[in-house]
């Protein structure tokens, strides 16, 4: 049988709608456009690259992500194809630390690309050349695998961030020469830094070796035991808080404004005076880099349950744990190459604390350009 055939109800309110349509534009009324959500920015990505050090398992990852966390860096991401590996704290424990590699192998058999390209990270925080050095491979080798590496980092991202550590110090009864061998690279380090930063993708230098020891800081004079672990966190802290600061990689700041690159400085401690329950002592931060320096950022970690109570010469604040971090003074902020400022400070310390002492690290700031 034929049937007459029925409009579709959505065909029949089209007419209506068209017409309610019309009216409103008459009327000089439109519909409320739909509120859309600012996608929310991804995170910084940081690549922490090594060898065991970095992991099995490397746990001053995970002081570092925690104090930075508590300090109020939230957008962060760390980042790598190797999973956490314990720790006994909660904290991102992806990473690019595998255990027995030399720097050197990895340059020339092409093992980072693969892992930047899984990972894409914005940062590169690299502690690499313990094996190598062990292995009595040259200075002059290991910095040209560092070259390497920095041009696969910035083949990856032309912008990316590089930290670089010259290496805590390497002591174990396997291998006498080891020490002076990590004193040998390490010196080479600063002015293989200078050569190969740029300003789209600078390298900052950052000092793991001064106030290491090996004795105290290691359970078998290579890896960092609880304290090693504290004193390499509290040396990357203020670099990459600095890099983080500036708004890069994915936020530039534009001219005017606040931040800039991170620039390689040095602080250097020593003993002024000293007395039963406290001591005073003095920071002298140098910027060690090519560029002048707008401001500075330093750590100040005692030693043995000491605490700052006064200081000079700069602004500070002290962590639950007892590190203090300074900040430069008004007048003192401005370095040129090779200048330096010097700031002062009294700390309390049990009684039973021993020989005053003090691990501190310094990160300057260059004007954004």
């Amino acid at each position: 049988m034929h049937r007459t055939p029925h409009a579709s109800p959505h065909l029949r309110v089209m007419p209506a709608l068209g017409f309610l349509a019309a009216l409103l534009l008459a009327l000089g009324m439109t519909a409320a456009p739909r509120a859309t959500a600012a996608p929310a920015a991804d995170p910084i990505r940081i690549m922490p690259l090594g060898d065991s050090i970095t992991g099995s398992p490397g746990c001053w990852r995970a002081v570092l992500w925690n104090r930075l966390v508590n300090s109020g860096y939230k957008d962060i991401d760390f980042v790598g194809t190797l999973p956490p590996q314990g720790c006994g704290q909660a904290h991102d424990g992806d990473n690019e630390g595998h255990g027995g590699e030399l720097v050197t192998n990895v340059a020339d058999q092409n093992l980072l690309p693969g892992r930047l390209a899984s990972t894409r990270p914005d940062i590169v925080v690299m502690h690499f050349g313990t094996n190598d050095v062990w292995s009595s491979v040259s200075p002059d080798r290991i910095l040209a695998a560092y070259t390497k590496l920095v041009a696969q980092m910035r083949a990856s991202d032309p912008d990316m961030r590089i930290l670089v550590a010259q290496l805590i110090p390497l002591n174990p009864s396997s291998c006498g020469a080891c020490a002076q061998r990590v004193v040998d690279l390490n010196a080479r380090i600063p002015a293989w830094a200078r050569a190969t930063g740029t300003d789209l993708s600078p390298v900052t230098v950052v000092d793991q070796w001064t106030g290491f020891s090996t004795a105290t800081d290691t359970y078998d004079g290579v890896h960092p035991n609880a304290s090693g672990d504290g004193k390499i966190a509290a040396r990357w802290f203020p670099a990459l808080a600095a890099v983080l600061d500036a708004g890069v990689p994915q936020d530039p700041g534009g001219p005017g404004e606040p931040g800039g690159d991170p620039a390689a400085c040095t602080a250097r401690y020593k003993t002024v005076s000293s007395w039963q329950g406290g001591y005073q002592g003095e920071v002298t931060v140098t910027n060690t880099s090519a560029a002048a320096v707008t401001g500075w950022t330093a750590t100040v970690a005692p030693a043995n349950g000491a605490r700052l109570t006064q200081l000079w010469n700069g602004t500070h604040t002290t962590a639950a744990d007892g590190t203090a971090t300074v900040t430069n003074a008004a007048w003192n902020g401005a370095l040129a190459p090779g200048a330096s400022a010097t700031f002062g400070f009294v700390a309390t310390a049990p009684a039973t604390s021993g020989t005053p002492a003090a691990t501190v690290t310094c990160a300057g700031r260059t004007p954004a350009g």
